[in-house]
């Protein structure tokens, strides 16, 4: 008997010795008892969360969380939904901000154990990613968050994981750099740099979004366009969006960097973005640039540098090289149509239309383009010396605005008031009858326009 008692008791001994939790070697669930109380913890949490039971899952969570923290990767993501649940429900501060630093102290042991984690996993998490999810859960959950720790939470994530962020992270990034901005004017020039920065970024996730093949695409598109015009929404309600502004801040600077090319492209795009394309701060940060590295950007910041001279000659040929240099449709698309526009402003409509029609050419979903062909026409000159087939040029033009509505909602008021100026001046059906003519004769109409259309 005796000896079987010291048997039954070394046993006992033994099997408390090898009760080891995972925390403390680096195993999934632990040893002995304690790898039995961590699975049957992993199963109680569990089932609570399956009936969104997050007050009793936390308890049961809470340890596996502290023991087996390599047990599971989902107890990381189920520790966020369970601890979000506890901040929301509760009505106390002190409390909400208790459950809020242990939801901060869930990203930090996930990255913790990253490695090991992305071990148990098909799709890898990133450092980005974590830090990222940390810095949106810290601003949307976190009590009385504070602004300024939030940007370098985001502003890390935006350096590490660039356009492979979650769009979501890139607004947030904009929105913590706004409020900086809104209590620190020296933070403007950074800001006009998060500004620049958000915008690539968003440029980037858009063009990965409408290459996707997901089911959830559509949806995809729609949340990255919202963001970009919360984006644009951020920095122009901030108030740093004045043209003066920025010429104060880059004019004195322009001098000092001209060969510092990453700076002068920096400028070219934040003004060019921002229409602020009559500054000298532009023009001369567009030539330095365009001289160390042409691109289609500086070469537009020469041709506006060109024209406000007044040569036109000069301005088109720089429009020519940013036709050129650009590398989408849409960009080519809008230098032929601002090189149109100067032309145009110029009298010299056969150019004019030339520009014009290739920028429909590029890219035929853009309204002003037709607006613009519409006023090119009615101003051209006479083609023929009856009076009232020369005026069915005006039936041309009122093609051109109806097919501008057509393509481009937002430009229907405007081509409305057009309609309604231009169709006074369309010869009447009468006059046209002496000429052999009738409501919906085809009709060809000569001269630059070289069109034809039909009378109505």
């Amino acid at each position: 008997m005796r000896l079987k008692a010291i048997i039954a008791l070394f046993a006992f001994a033994s099997t408390v010795a090898m009760a080891q939790k995972g925390v403390e070697d680096g195993s999934r669930f632990g040893h002995g008892q304690d790898s039995i109380d961590c699975l049957n913890n992993l199963s109680l949490y569990n089932e609570y969360l399956k009936t969104k039971n997050y007050t009793d899952a936390y308890t049961y969570w809470k340890k596996v969380f502290t023991d087996a923290p390599v047990s599971q990767h989902g107890i990381y993501t189920n520790g966020v939904a369970i601890l979000k649940s506890l901040i929301a429900n509760s009505k106390d501060v002190a409390e909400r901000k208790v459950y809020a630093e242990e939801l901060m102290s869930v990203y930090d042991q996930q990255l913790q154990y990253l490695d090991k984690l992305n071990q148990l996993r098909k799709t890898p998490w990133t450092e980005f990613y974590v830090k990222g999810e940390k810095a949106h859960t810290y601003i949307t959950y976190y009590p009385g968050m504070d602004n300024n720790k939030a940007y370098e939470m985001l502003t890390e994530a935006v350096e590490l994981g660039k356009s492979k962020n979650q769009y979501y992270i890139i607004s947030d990034f904009m929105k913590v750099s706004a409020a900086k901005f809104k209590k620190d004017e020296t933070h403007r020039e950074q800001f006009i740099q998060d500004y620049l920065t958000a915008s690539e970024l968003i440029a980037k996730i858009a063009e990965v979004a409408n290459n996707s093949t997901s089911s959830q695409k559509e949806t995809l598109i729609k949340a990255v366009a919202t963001t970009k015009e919360n984006v644009d929404a951020y920095f122009i309600n901030s108030g740093a969006a004045d043209c003066d502004q920025l010429e104060a801040i880059y004019a004195p600077k322009i001098e000092e960097n001209k060969e510092n090319l990453d700076y002068l492209k920096k400028v070219v795009s934040v003004m060019g973005m921002l229409s602020c394309t009559e500054s000298d701060a532009y023009y001369n940060a567009s030539e330095y640039a365009h001289h160390i590295a042409p691109t289609a950007e500086t070469a537009a910041g020469c041709a506006y540098r060109y024209f406000k001279r007044g040569e036109i000659a000069k301005s088109i040929e720089y429009f020519d090289q940013a036709i050129e240099l650009d590398t989408t449709s849409l960009g080519k698309a809008e230098y032929c149509y601002k090189a149109a526009v100067i032309l145009n402003s110029d009298k010299q409509l056969g150019k004019a239309k030339s520009y014009v029609a290739k920028a429909i050419s590029l890219n035929g979903n853009k309204g002003a383009y037709y607006i613009l062909l519409a006023n090119i026409y009615a101003a051209a000159p006479r083609w023929n010396d009856d009076p009232n087939l020369n005026s069915c040029k005006y039936f041309v033009v009122l093609d051109k605005l109806y097919q501008a509505k057509r393509v481009d909602e937002s430009v229907a008021e405007e081509a409305n008031k057009m309609i309604s100026a231009y169709s006074t001046h369309t010869p009447a059906i009468e006059e046209l009858f002496f000429l052999g003519k009738k409501k919906g004769d085809q009709v060809h109409v000569g001269g630059i326009i070289n069109e034809t259309t039909t009378i109505r």
